[in-house]
């Protein structure tokens, strides 16, 4: 079957939590997502959903914004890719997808917490190389940052990011 992205819609809302509900063992990354559709932090366009040949959402890449010292930047949370369709590539066009609509929005930076052998083939790399530290303790390799074509050497500095992550 074949599998295309597109923006998400407000109706895809149900499919997409329904999505991160299959993709993970309990609600958190689905009600981060409701919320920050109800937050400032989100971004309109910037909410990716691959649909296979039939309609159906397989798989979401929600970019956010954040704040990164005194500029702004987004933060690539949550991806999802449900479970039936995992390993078979939805995950890395869902998330190319969704950095292709911030390259052409003019955004800056993004940021992501999560494994580098992963993000890495987007062209994400350790945050510390941007001047970008995050809110939490983790390996230095895990908070990486993806430098955009309209990235001028800013933002830098501490992440701060919206309250819905607070709650995740």
């Amino acid at each position: 079957m074949t599998v295309s992205t597109r923006v998400e819609c407000p109706d895809d809302a149900p499919a997409t939590r329904r999505v991160h509900m299959a993709a993970f063992p309990g609600p958190d990354e689905a009600d981060l997502v409701d919320a920050l559709r109800r937050d400032p932090a989100w971004v309109p366009g910037l909410s990716v959903v691959a649909v296979d040949e039939s309609g159906l959402v397989v798989g979401h890449a929600l970019l956010s914004r954040l704040r990164v010292g005194e500029g702004r930047g987004l933060a690539l949370a949550p991806v999802a890719v449900a479970p039936e369709w995992q390993r078979k590539g939805v995950g890395e066009l869902v998330v190319r997808a969704a950095l292709l609509a911030a390259e052409e929005a003019g955004e800056k930076l993004v940021v992501v917490l999560g494994d580098p052998d992963y993000y890495g083939r987007f062209g994400f790399v350790p945050a510390q190389r941007h001047d970008v530290t995050g809110p939490f303790e983790v390996p230095e390799a895990y908070f990486q940052t993806l430098a955009l074509t309209a990235y001028d050497g800013g933002p830098r500095g501490l992440c701060r990011y919206p309250e819905p992550f607070a709650d995740a």
